[in-house]
C-alpha cells in the first residue's frame, strides 16, 4: 500500500525500535538518487527485524487482510481503505482515505506469493497531484529462520528535476509504523491461542 506523504504528519517524530541502515544496492536499507534527463528518481527503504515467521506475516501482507488492518492498526494515519476492484492479486485497486484529509488510489502491480513480495503503484490522488511522476511501494517479507523474518519496505519515486523539494516529502516512517502494527497484530492473535 503506498502510504503517501499526507500520512507523514501523523507519525512524524514517533520513535520506533526499527533499525535503519544506508546501503548501496544489495544491503539493508537504501537511499539512491539519480538523474535521467529531466526526471529525478530515488528510493528509500526501511527494515524491521522481527521474531514472527515470514509465512505468518505474508498471510497479512500478501492478501487483502492488509487493506482491512491498516485503518485498524493505524487509525491516526488512515480512516478508510476501500477495495475498488480485484481480489488481492495483480490489478487490484485500493482507495486510501487519510486521517488528515486527502486520498490516494493504488494498483497492485506485483504479488509474488512464492518470494513474499508485493508492489503497489500510485495511480491517482494526493501523491501524484503533489507532483510525483511515479510513486511505488514494495513490501518484502524475508524469512530468516523458522521463527524470524525481516520486513523490508521500500518507496521508489520519480519527479521532475524542477521539483526537487518533493524528495524531502518521501519518508519510510509510515511504512515502519505499518510493519510494527502488523507484527503486533500477529503476536496479539497468537497470545489468546497460547493461553487455551
Amino acid at each position: 500500500m503506498p502510504i503517501y506523504t499526507h500520512s507523514l504528519m501523523a507519525v512524524k517524530g514517533r520513535q520506533t525500535q526499527s533499525r535503519i541502515f544506508l546501503r548501496k544496492r544489495k544491503h539493508k536499507t537504501e537511499f539512491r538518487r539519480k538523474t535521467e534527463g529531466a526526471a529525478m528518481k530515488g528510493s528509500k527503504s526501511h527494515e524491521l527485524e522481527t521474531d514472527v515467521p515470514a509465512p505468518e506475516l505474508w498471510a497479512i501482507y500478501g492478501t487483502l487482510r492488509a487493506a482491512q488492518l491498516v485503518p485498524e492498526v493505524l487509525p491516526h494515519v488512515f480512516t478508510k481503505c476501500e477495495v475498488l476492484s480485484g481480489d488481492g492479486g495483480v490489478g487490484t485497486i485500493l482507495k486510501l482515505t487519510f486521517s488528515q484529509g486527502g486520498t490516494g488510489t493504488e494498483k497492485f502491480v506485483k504479488v509474488d506469493n512464492e518470494n513474499y513480495v508485493k508492489e503497489a503503484a500510485a495511480i491517482d490522488g494526493d501523491v501524484l497531484n503533489a507532483g510525483f511522476l511515479s510513486y511505488m511501494i514494495r513490501f518484502e517479507v524475508i524469512g530468516k529462520g523458522p521463527g524470524s523474518s525481516v520486513i523490508r519496505s521500500t518507496v521508489e519515486y520519480e519527479f521532475d528535476d524542477a521539483r526537487s523539494e518533493l524528495e524531502a516529502m518521501v519518508s519510510t516512517a509510515p511504512l515502519a509504523a505499518v510493519a510494527e502494527g502488523f507484527v503486533k497484530y500477529v503476536k496479539e492473535q497468537k497470545t489468546p491461542q497460547a493461553n487455551n
